[in-house]
């Protein structure tokens, strides 16, 4: 099956074709949350936005700008003539996956081989790291300061026993995290896997003072299937929502009556719990900021919260056609029957009856069909930034997201459709009103 290198149209729909054709191209782009969010950013400044610190002072008037916080990227188009109430449309997503994470001192050799130490990251479905050609990829930080992205291509594998010597294995396979998860990365008795990366990265070993460095899937996204509407790489949960959101926020108009906003956070995976996580100041950080240069006090911010919308946009369950009861008997939504609209009673989605009925407008504005998710009774579903985010900011939040295969895998399953449908709907999210 092709890995997706070019624009050639395989489908009936070329605009289908063009946009998960470059979709694969930002994800190969992406291996860490460092490099998703500098491709974003990059993508916008080549685009015409402005790149800010969050150290400077902050221009007041109209434009298209983004902020880069370590993993996390967020930007905004604010319209001419916006006000101190002037509400904001936001896409939240987020830009890091389930993996593994280079420890401190990660060299070590057994049996011959040399090993990378590593900690799990998230809740990875283990056994589909096994016999993957993998590479590292985040940053190192040197002792000036600077950082450095660092990608190493194809360098590690965990290879998995032969059944020879565990005949029982197809009964049942247990991995244990710390024994089992270890990836190789080379043969000998002795060698320093920091060199190696200080020589990628092109800086001398001994000045590296820290890094941020996770496990990823060298292969390349490809479509396959009949007429090609699967889609499979790593890590769309929940680069989908991100590219999405990019594509959108090129799109928005300057004069919406909102600001149209992306915010992509880091550390979702782990729980949100960080300067650059949705549970952190850093989208807050912003909003008061623009409100603040558009003369907003306390009671006009709120003012604007009040109207503003969150659409809180990560990958959903489509129905497993093996493990069927594992779904609700009742919503079962499937593989190209469009994006999700997440309901739960507990609020581990933050989606109510208002949010639901502004997402069906949108949808029906953008032409594309929606399906609900919600869990089964007997299983515990997991959590999104939603109710994290509208619980820190006050602001009206809706869950969606494109539904999956496969989620937490190392490479994951979506329809193309699916994936086109979600970006045009958050297109019409950031259209006037």
């Amino acid at each position: 099956m092709p890995a997706l290198d070019s624009e050639t149209d395989t489908s009936t729909d070329a605009s289908t074709d063009a946009y998960v054709a470059d979709f694969a191209r930002f994800i190969s782009a992406a291996p860490s949350s460092y490099h998703a969010a500098e491709e974003v950013a990059r993508r916008l400044e080549e685009a015409g936005f402005e790149r800010l610190d969050d150290r400077d002072e902050w221009p007041t008037g109209a434009g298209r700008r983004v902020v880069v916080r370590d993993g996390s990227v967020i930007a905004w188009v604010q319209p001419e003539g916006a006000i101190a109430t002037t509400p904001f449309r936001i896409l939240g997503a987020h830009t890091d996956s389930p993996s593994f994470k280079l420890k401190p001192n990660p060299s070590s050799s057994a049996e011959g081989l040399l090993q990378a130490g590593v900690e799990i990251y998230g809740g990875p479905l283990l056994n589909s790291w096994l016999d993957r050609e993998l590479e590292l990829a985040g940053r190192i930080v040197t002792d000036d300061g600077a950082q450095h992205l660092v990608r190493t291509g194809p360098m590690l594998r965990i290879p998995q026993l032969a059944i020879h010597l565990d005949r029982e294995v197809n009964s049942g396979l247990t991995l244990d995290k710390q024994r089992h998860m270890q990836p190789i990365w080379g043969v000998g008795a002795s060698g320093d896997l920091l060199a190696e990366l200080a020589g990628i990265a092109g800086v001398p070993a001994e000045r590296i003072a820290g890094h941020d460095l996770l496990v990823a899937d060298t292969a390349p996204p490809a479509r396959f299937g009949l007429g090609e509407a699967f889609f499979a790489a790593g890590r769309m949960d929940n680069l989908s929502s991100v590219y999405g959101g990019l594509v959108a926020l090129l799109e928005a108009p300057a004069d919406a009556g909102h600001v149209s906003v992306l915010a992509a956070f880091d550390h979702e995976e782990v729980g949100s719990g960080s300067r650059s996580g949705a549970s952190g100041p850093a989208l807050e950080d912003v909003l008061i900021r623009i409100g603040i240069g558009l003369g907003a006090g306390e009671n006009e911010r709120r003012r604007a919260f009040a109207a503003s919308w969150l659409l809180s946009s990560d990958a959903g369950h489509a129905v497993h056609p093996n493990y069927p009861e594992r779904h609700d008997p009742r919503n079962h939504p499937v593989l190209g029957g469009g994006p999700l609209l997440k309901l739960h009673a507990n609020q581990r989605y933050a989606s109510d009856a208002v949010g639901s009925a502004l997402w069906t407008g949108i949808c029906r504005q953008a032409g594309v069909t929606t399906q609900s998710f919600v869990s089964n009774n007997a299983i515990p579903c997991g959590t999104t930034i939603g109710p994290l985010s509208a619980t820190r900011l006050g602001i009206r939040t809706v869950d969606v997201g494109a539904p999956l295969l496969s989620m937490h895998s190392a490479r994951e399953l979506a329809h193309v459709d699916d994936l086109a449908a979600l970006g045009a709907a958050v297109t019409a999210f950031f259209a006037p009103a």
